[in-house]
């Protein structure tokens, strides 16, 4: 995440691991082996993350390598309109995570790391060229409702991220599909915003997310993901030294439009 940005993990269903870009969409399912690899490619009408806009439509691939209970990836934006001025293009997450089961199909732990990138950010506009953020989810699943709360500590930006998430999915057999609804709740604070400032740039605010996708199966292996989604910052400033606090620019609510295409191996 760059200057003005919180970056990684939104998605449409909001997937904790790795708190990014808000293009993540359901996957298919893995062939038998307990092992396999997930390519998709996603497009997004805006680029919006824990409320926060960071940009007009862009190409958000994704490519993870899944087990049983681990996971590794690499996601990526690269900005196609609207560039935030000073923004790395491309960007690179590298994140991942084990997932221990305690309760089957019931409850879950997962901690996880991610890894942001920006080799291209203009560290003379406040950007980082990278950022460092472990977390620690849980799911629990209860009559079909799947929760999830999430803590987040951004060690670059000096500061936590909570957040909870739900989902639900609703089968409509006669189409082949399903809805899938999801919705996320959090709130963060950041001591050290803006890179290579003194004093440092506090960041705090609140975010909420309500969202639906249908996914779509092609083949055996790949699926078609369609997703809207409506996410906004509430009470959000920003605050140097002795200044007094102000709104944070970013901190707006959009609507985003999410397509995107997955192959497993």
């Amino acid at each position: 995440m760059n200057k003005n940005h919180l970056s990684v993990i939104l998605a449409l269903a909001l997937p904790a691991v790795c708190a990014h870009a808000q293009s993540t969409a359901p996957t298919p399912t893995p062939a038998a082996s307990d092992l396999s690899v997930v390519l998709t490619p996603s497009f997004v009408s805006q680029y919006m993350f824990r409320g926060l806009h960071f940009g007009g439509p862009s190409f958000q691939p994704y490519v993870e390598l899944r087990s049983d209970s681990f996971l590794f990836g690499v996601w990526s934006n690269f900005p196609l309109k609207d560039k935030v001025p000073g923004q790395s293009d491309p960007e690179f997450d590298f994140y991942g995570s084990c997932t221990i089961e305690t309760i089957k199909d019931t409850l879950s732990f997962t901690p996880g790391c991610t890894i942001y990138t920006y080799p291209n950010a203009n560290k003379k506009d406040g950007f980082y060229k990278a950022e460092y953020e472990p977390n620690l989810t849980a799911s629990y699943t209860v009559a079909g409702l799947k929760l999830t709360p999430g803590l987040y500590y951004n060690f670059t930006l000096k500061g936590p991220t909570l957040e909870l998430g739900a989902a639900y999915a609703v089968p409509l057999a006669d189409l082949g599909t399903e809805l899938d609804f999801s919705g996320t709740i959090g709130t963060y604070k950041w001591r050290a915003f803006d890179a290579d400032t003194s004093p440092d740039v506090k960041i705090w605010g609140n975010y909420w997310l309500l969202g639906v996708a249908a996914p779509f199966q092609i083949t055996k292996e790949s699926k078609l993901t369609i997703g809207w989604a409506y996410t906004k910052s509430s009470n959000s400033f920003r605050k140097q030294g002795s200044a007094p606090k102000e709104p944070t620019e970013e901190a707006v609510g959009r609507g985003v439009v999410t397509v995107s295409y997955s192959l497993s191996f």
